[in-house]
Parts: structure tokens; C-alpha cells; sequence
């Protein structure tokens, strides 16, 4: 809710939700990563850049793997937001 309100005002862009991504690794795909949101957001130089961004409670495993894994493989950084609760 908070990001479609951001995007209404014009914060952020291009919003999409549950955005999957193919991770290979010589060209065998390994595994898939799926983020909660991808967007456009405007920089403090006024360039718009692509985030993606996952809403966890907890930080298992097997995403701390997917996270070094987007990185690794496609040079993605992954924005963690922290859920309460």
C-alpha cells in the first residue's frame, strides 16, 4: 500500500509486484528469486535507478543464499525492508 500511494505521487515508478528472476550459474539455471516489489526511484542526482525490494520477517537460509546469488549472478542488490511483528 505504501509503494502503489508512492507511485501515485510520483516518488517512485514502474512499480511491479512478485518479480521473478532466473538465477544461472554457467548458463544452468540454479534456482529463482522472486521479489516482493521492483521499481524505479529517483537518486539524489535526479536519475531514476531499479530497486529491488523484499519485505521479511525473518532472514532464512535459503534467501540469505538468493541474496548472495542475485548479486553474484545478475549484480543486483536486494533492499530488505524489516516486517513487524
Amino acid at each position: 500500500m505504501y509503494l502503489k500511494a508512492m507511485e501515485r505521487a510520483g516518488t517512485v515508478r514502474n512499480l511491479e509486484l512478485q518479480v521473478r528472476f532466473n538465477l544461472l550459474v554457467n548458463d544452468e539455471k540454479i534456482c529463482a528469486y522472486v521479489a516482493d516489489f521492483q521499481y524505479e526511484r529517483e537518486n539524489k542526482d535526479g536519475f531514476w535507478c531499479s530497486i529491488v525490494e523484499d519485505a521479511k520477517g525473518v532472514e532464512t537460509p535459503e534467501f540469505k543464499l538468493k541474496k548472495k546469488l542475485m548479486k553474484a549472478c545478475l549484480g543486483i542488490e536486494i533492499y530488505l525492508t524489516k516486517k513487524n511483528g
